[in-house]
């Protein structure tokens, strides 16, 4: 089995420059995916994404790398704190949006692993971790842009 990358394409019934919005902007990626998100939409910007649960929750520091809207977004996160994100201690996220009849085709991407350095089991539970994380993320991302398009659709009209 292959460790090293998560791969996705999904149809969002919404044009790109929503699923840009749903993807990048703070305010909208924490109504599908985490329970906050604190940094700005710009390259180089750090944040950090909070997880909440009843003991606390876990925060994961952020940095965005390329903001090209609407066709693409990318951050790393998981690095350790008080480290910049760089290739070898993070992992990359990227969203690519490409127009496909009246909505986006999103090809997201997570890669990185194996260049953590992690032994063995650590990378195999980090990774099956991380698939079953963007296993249940990914769909609310495709309703929760069909939502924010059928409402836009809704103001125009």
């Amino acid at each position: 089995m292959e460790l090293g990358t998560i791969e996705r394409e999904l149809y969002v019934d919404a044009s790109p420059e929503i699923v840009f919005r749903v993807v990048s902007d703070p305010d909208h990626v924490q109504e599908w995916w985490p329970d906050e998100a604190r940094y700005e939409t710009v390259v180089g910007s750090t944040g950090e994404i909070l997880f909440a649960s009843p003991d606390g929750g876990q925060v994961e520091a952020l940095t965005v790398v390329d903001v090209d809207p609407p066709t693409r977004f990318s951050f790393r996160w998981t690095h350790p704190a008080g480290e910049d994100a760089v290739e070898g201690n993070s992992l990359l996220v990227t969203f690519e949006l490409v127009a496909q009849g009246e909505g986006t085709l999103v090809r997201f991407r997570e890669t990185g692993f194996r260049e953590r350095g992690w032994e063995a089991a650590v990378l195999e539970a980090q990774y099956q971790d991380h698939v079953q994380g963007w296993d249940h993320f990914l769909p609310r991302l495709v309703s929760y842009a069909a939502e924010q398009a059928r409402r836009s659709g809704a103001a125009r009209s």
